[in-house]
């Protein structure tokens, strides 16, 4: 039989990995990763804290101390959905981590099990310890 020069699939490694990053417009004002500075929101993707504390009377924490809520984020990785008992009830989340420097940054709202949480799924929350404020503060 002959002999086939190209190792078997199983075998085949990839080397190389391309990490696609997001780059917010600088004409608007960002919150990227404090730990290596890759863009995570918009501004406008932030939800009003004062709206979210008036409509639902809370604040967001992390493990880590304060959090925001966003519509969106970018440049964030996703792992799997587990259940947890948070401030506000049960819901099923999935941590979120920094795509350029593997930081966990907070968690990605699946599902909310209390209809008066439903408004947070699909919703991310980041930790103010994780994130820094770019383009246009003042």
């Amino acid at each position: 039989p002959e002999l086939s020069e190209e190792p078997p699939a199983e075998m085949v490694k990839m080397t190389k990995s391309k990490t696609f990053q997001a780059y917010l417009p600088n004409c608007h004002r960002t919150y990227s990763c404090i730990h290596c500075r890759a863009h995570l929101a918009n501004h406008d993707e932030l939800i009003s804290k004062a709206s979210v504390q008036f409509f639902f009377m809370q604040s967001f924490q992390g493990s880590q101390g304060r959090a925001y809520l966003f519509n969106s984020v970018v440049n964030v990785g996703c792992g799997p959905a587990e259940e947890r008992v948070l401030l506000t009830g049960l819901h099923a989340v999935a941590d979120i981590y920094c795509e350029n420097c593997k930081t966990t940054l907070g968690w990605k709202y699946e599902h909310a099990f209390e209809s008066s949480q439903k408004y947070k799924e699909g919703k991310f929350i980041i930790e103010l310890a994780h994130m820094i404020k770019d383009n246009g503060w003042e």
